[in-house]
């Protein structure tokens, strides 16, 4: 009998962050991100694994009314990561865990 096939997840090091989908909307998102630009989400992952909270000109914490977001009744900084052609992914780090919020796969109105 042939054993089932089953995709092996890549570990994660010691000083790595978990990689959360936090609502459905950011999982519809994230899939339709990949679908279009695969290698950039594997960039993403990556560099939201290892330091999601450096600031640069594509990853940043937001500002103004959508500075914070409330999440599972806990106030988190909200953060965004931006993407070509206006895309932006949304999250925040709770400990060690970057969670997604938000999946924008054209430039989110409410940052326009």
């Amino acid at each position: 009998m042939t054993p089932k096939k089953e995709t092996v997840h890549r570990p994660l090091r010691r000083s790595e962050y978990e990689f959360l989908i936090g609502t459905s909307n950011s999982r519809k998102g994230w899939v339709d991100v990949l679908a279009v630009q695969r290698n950039t989400g594997v960039q993403i992952w990556e560099r939201l694994t290892v330091d999601p909270l450096a600031d640069d000109p594509t990853c940043h914490g937001m500002k103004g009314d959508l500075e914070f977001v409330t999440h599972k009744g806990t106030k988190h900084r909200r953060r965004q990561y931006e993407l070509a052609n206006g895309a932006r992914i949304w999250f925040y780090v709770d400990e060690r865990s970057v969670v997604l919020i938000d999946v924008h796969t054209h430039h989110p109105n409410a940052t326009k």
